[in-house]
């Protein structure tokens, strides 16, 4: 039998590259000369657009035929912050008391260790005869702006052939122990920018302005204290959360002219994104016959929210999640957003991956025992896909 591959040692040879968002920093490197020995077929794929940096991302397949499952994660990282605040350096890797302490040691190198571990693994044992497909999508720009990256790298598989049968994200879902949480969704999220426009004036004669900060105030007390929904089956009810409220004046007698607010807004499937801009533009007219102001919304969007049903990946999830870690997982839509967003267009997609717990903060860590048995509930996911598909 092959020698297994260190998760570890993977894992601390990702963390020690310092790939802040948008730089890769060497950590694709690490990957590909661990998977090109292993058979793996790898590309560089590196993407551009107007306004944004250059990313570096990574397609590695194993398999010519058969069933095709996917592990996708990346190997970008926030910054650190102030380095002199961690116990040990970010990006030194080191280990204590059996706790790996480092910048991605959670979100989520140590998951792109794992499944990469566990996949060359496979991919030796198995050789000429594997009845399947394993691949791993890693991208650079997930903690960025999400432009150059999964959803490029997509669509080159798209135009390639190499849309899988299904897809696990390796982010930290787990809330207390490896295992007791597999998410099969996300809620939408976007973001409202409004600019409230009145008429300009003096404080002590506010009869003859149009004071935009009132009626915007208005438009936010509306907006926040009226219940989207009240959840569904799978998730949360929808959230209206104001982020921002500002204007230009700088003169505390002078009713500006201006003022605009922002709004992230968090919505499960009874909604779409346009459902939402079209309420939102509702709740603007109906404060603009009231007062007389102006408003204008502009509208970004993260992602659209969506639910993984029961289906085969789920039931392969849950089984290896059981049979490893003795834990019987539960399934979550909360959080934020992931890449998962842009996967779900193309095939079913839940994520898994170890305790949240530290992720963004100083002294980023994980427990190595739960990095091994990760390492070990993706292999059991992999023979599982593979044994119930068939190859």
């Amino acid at each position: 039998m092959p020698t297994p591959v260190d998760v570890i040692a993977l894992s601390q040879a990702l963390i020690r590259c310092p790939s802040v968002t948008p730089e890769d920093a060497g950590a694709l490197d690490v990957l590909q000369a661990a998977l090109t020995p292993a058979g793996f077929a790898c590309q560089r794929l590196v993407f551009s657009e107007a306004g944004t940096a250059e990313v570096a991302n990574l397609f590695a397949v194993f398999g010519q035929r058969g069933p095709h499952l996917c592990f996708a994660g990346h190997t970008d990282v926030v910054p650190p912050g102030d380095a002199a605040s961690w116990l040990h350096p970010p990006f030194d890797a080191v280990i204590e008391n059996g706790v790996l302490y480092g910048r991605g040691a959670q979100d989520m190198k140590t998951a792109v260790a794992a499944f990469a571990a566990a996949a060359i693994d496979w991919a030796r044992e198995r050789g000429d005869d594997a009845a399947g497909r394993v691949s791993l999508l890693i991208t650079g720009d997930e903690e960025g702006p999400a432009i150059n990256g999964t959803r490029k790298v997509l669509d080159w598989m798209a135009e390639h052939g190499h849309i899988p049968d299904a897809c696990i994200v390796g982010e930290p879902t787990c809330t207390e122990m490896l295992g007791d949480t597999i998410k099969n969704g996300r809620r939408g999220s976007l973001n409202l920018y409004i600019t409230a426009r009145g008429v300009q004036g003096h404080t002590a004669y506010p009869e003859k302005a149009l004071n935009p900060v009132h009626a915007l105030a208005r438009l936010i007390d509306r907006m926040a204290s009226t219940p989207l929904d009240d959840g569904t089956r799978h998730f949360q009810p929808s959230t209206v959360v104001f982020s921002q409220m500002h204007t230009d004046n700088t003169a505390t007698n002078v009713i500006p002219e201006t003022a605009r607010a922002v709004a992230n807004v968090r919505f499960n499937t009874r909604h779409t994104a346009a459902g939402i801009e079209r309420w939102a533009h509702q709740q603007a007219e109906a404060v603009a016959e009231q007062t007389g102001v102006r408003f204008a919304i502009r509208m970004t969007v993260s992602g659209e929210a969506f639910i993984t049903e029961e289906g085969p990946i789920l039931e392969v999830a849950r089984r290896a999640v059981a049979e490893v870690s003795g834990v019987t997982p539960r399934l979550s839509t909360g959080g934020g957003t992931s890449d998962a967003r842009f996967i779900k267009d193309h095939c079913p997609v839940i994520e898994f991956g170890l305790v949240n717990d530290t992720i963004h903060q100083v002294n980023e860590r994980a427990d190595v025992a739960d990095i091994e048995r990760l390492k070990a509930v993706y292999r059991r996911m992999i023979d599982l896909f593979f044994a119930r598909a068939g190859g």
